[in-house]
């Protein structure tokens, strides 16, 4: 059966939106994702690209995808039964067709001569700009028309830019992807119950890497969103942290930032736990702070607040709560305007959230903040980092570094957080870990 996450009408009338938005003497050319060598005879896991699974279902490597407005065409491998032996099924040209809604299909190894029989009477090409397999493709197609400029075939004369016409239509998330996003989060809140009820002193950051993808592939993901972070005390204030090799000692904190991918559909979830079960004063006091900024971001998660806004309130209270702590001294106007505050929070409140973890999407129009609007996916995830070395933090704070994330979808009304199953709250943390279940 097809890789279908919705019905197959939802990628028809996906098709059906960007043809009617591409130019009328335009063509339009998408390419599938290649299959990655990574050494001897061992290949990447394959993954789609976003866009190209968006737009058609399809989940098999080497494959193409030329539209024009009045017409689909999917480009993919040959049915091969020795091949299938090896490598398993695959759709060939007439079984996908029909399978994946298209009026025509071809193979692959033509897509150069299909590609320029198509191409020949459009006046415009659209392809991603960033994909240099595409921009080659297109730079050898345009070279191929104009040797054919004696026998009236002209090579098309403006390019345009597809991905703002798709990254704009993913922005918005149908009800569909949005249960299919609330799934993942589920499940990722679930694995992070896990982390935190398995979780003791002198455990490994890599043991808990384990529950928590354990429990992803037991609900049925595939894959994770992207490489998890398991960061044991002054490992949490090195933000991209990935080694998730040493062990956590008693009192310190661990930061795990994980989520799984369902369906192509991204989790993303962050949460700062004491391993041995109990947080400390000074611990109890830097973790309120991101809490209390988290609650203040989550509030401007509605329509027609702009999207710099809630990035705007959580540094506010962090800033104030850096003051407080003696992080900082001064007025908070004053930090705020200076930057001064980015030694201990020195990234976004957080990003769109969707196919892609980072997701597409333009965060600002005509140079301003745009606009919240119903169906947007986001992550609000508010941090506070003191490196172990920082000699001018109270030393009672040195090595703490704490974030706090959730995936939270903008309604008509109240934000919608699809990842509330984990707590956050400081005796929530400490009450589930005192149980013996993450259920």
């Amino acid at each position: 059966m097809p890789h279908f996450d919705f019905d197959l009408s939802v990628y028809q009338a996906r098709r059906a939106a960007l043809q009617a938005a591409m130019p009328g003497d335009g063509l339009v050319l998408l390419l599938g994702a290649d299959e990655m060598f990574r050494n001897a005879d061992v290949d990447h896991p394959f993954r789609q690209t976003s866009d190209f699974l968006y737009l058609t279902g399809f989940d098999e490597p080497d494959a193409a995808l030329i539209l024009t407005p009045e017409s689909t065409l999917l480009l993919c491998r040959p049915k091969d039964a020795d091949m299938e032996t090896w490598t398993g099924f695959r759709w060939g040209p007439d079984a996908a067709r029909e399978a994946f809604g298209m009026d025509h299909a071809a193979c692959i190894d033509d897509l150069d001569s299909v590609l320029a029989e198509t191409a020949s009477d459009a006046g415009a090409i659209g392809y991603a700009f960033n994909d240099a397999r595409a921009a080659t493709k297109v730079q050898h197609l345009q070279a191929e028309l104009a040797k054919r400029a004696r026998q009236g075939v002209v090579p098309a004369a403006r390019h345009f830019d597809l991905n703002p016409l798709v990254h704009e239509a993913r922005l918005i998330k149908s009800d569909a992807e949005l249960a299919m996003m609330a799934r993942a989060g589920d499940i990722s809140a679930r694995a992070h119950r896990r982390a935190m009820v398995t979780a003791h002193p002198g455990i490994f950051e890599y043991q808990l890497q384990a529950n928590i993808e354990h429990e992803h592939r037991s609900a049925g993901s595939k894959r994770e969103a992207y490489q998890a972070i398991v960061a044991g005390g002054d490992n949490a204030n090195t933000l991209h942290y990935v080694a998730n090799n040493q062990a956590i000692a008693d009192g310190e904190l661990v930061l795990i930032d994980a989520g799984c991918e369902l369906n192509y559909y991204a989790a993303d979830i962050t949460r700062t736990f004491p391993v041995n079960g109990r947080f400390t004063e000074a611990q109890r006091r830097v973790y309120q702070v991101v809490l209390d900024a988290h609650a203040a971001a989550l509030d401007k998660v509605r329509p027609g607040q702009a999207f710099g806004d809630y990035h705007d309130a959580a540094v506010r209270v962090l800033v104030a709560g850096m003051v407080e702590l003696g992080l900082l001294s001064g007025e908070v106007d004053a930090l705020i305007e200076s930057g001064e505050y980015r030694r201990y929070y020195m990234h976004r409140t957080g990003h769109w959230l969707g196919m892609d973890v980072h997701d597409v999407g333009r965060y600002a129009v005509e140079g301003e903040s745009r606009p919240l609007q119903p169906g947007m996916v986001l992550t609000v995830e508010p941090g506070l980092y003191i490196r172990a070395d920082d000699e001018t933090a109270p030393a009672e704070y040195r090595g703490i570094g704490v974030r706090i994330e959730d995936d939270v979808a903008v309604t008509a009304g109240e934000p919608w957080v699809l990842t509330g199953a984990v707590p956050k709250a400081i005796d929530a943390v400490e009450a589930l870990m005192a149980e013996d279940t993450w259920a």
